[in-house]
């Protein structure tokens, strides 16, 4: 029987983990889980009806918005995402894109996010360009 779990791109390791047990496994050992936060998460999440799922039982959005919960759930100050809807369709970028706002008001979060699409580069606070590794467009500040 094979262990491992490795769907949409997301490697779990050698255990099958539902949904609250991957949010809780990213909290560094030292600290103990604020459980109304976490609810709280799920639920900014939309998948406080999916908590139970095993990864290989949620699409491919769920499982990104699963990614981006363990990245909020140690409530970084800065957030990096590399291309986080690149495997996604247009719903469940909009989804994303959408919480990833959300999550920098409402937790008072950076988020630097490296796309190629211009249409996410545009929902951007502010857009820095690179080209063949250099940046070339230092971006404007929205009011």
């Amino acid at each position: 029987m094979q262990t491992t779990s490795s769907t949409g791109g997301f490697d779990y390791g050698p255990f099958l983990l539902d949904l609250f047990t991957l949010l809780l496994y990213a909290i560094r050992e030292k600290e103990k889980p604020n459980k109304k936060y976490l609810e709280e998460l799920l639920a900014v999440l939309n998948l406080t009806a999916r908590r139970n799922h095993l990864p290989s039982q949620l699409s491919g959005g769920q499982q990104q918005r699963v990614a981006i919960g363990r990245a909020l759930i140690t409530r970084p100050s800065l957030i990096l995402a590399d291309e986080p809807t690149g495997n996604l369709d247009t719903q469940n970028t909009s989804e994303v894109i959408a919480l990833l706002k959300e999550a920098s008001r409402k937790y008072e979060q950076t988020i630097v996010m490296i796309t190629h699409s211009k249409s996410i580069a545009q929902t951007a606070d502010r857009i820095l360009r690179v080209s063949d590794g250099v940046l070339t467009d230092f971006g404007r500040c929205r009011e």
